[in-house]
């Protein structure tokens, strides 16, 4: 299955908490920080909901 990296880059410190859980639930606890999770309808969801802290890469 198709995968895609998630980047922190904004810290989530002024974030909403429900956005807050949304980065950690994602799997990102230090700025800068790379996960590598797949590519489904869910982690999309997720990512934009936080789309202003975070950076998307294909594959």
């Amino acid at each position: 299955m198709a995968t895609i990296k998630i980047t922190l880059t904004k810290s989530p410190i002024g974030a909403q908490p429900k956005q807050r859980r949304t980065v950690s639930a994602l799997g990102l606890r230090k700025m800068h920080q790379t996960v590598e999770l797949e590519d489904s309808p869910a982690t999309r969801g997720a990512v934009a909901k936080i789309s202003h802290l975070v950076t998307v890469t294909e594959g």
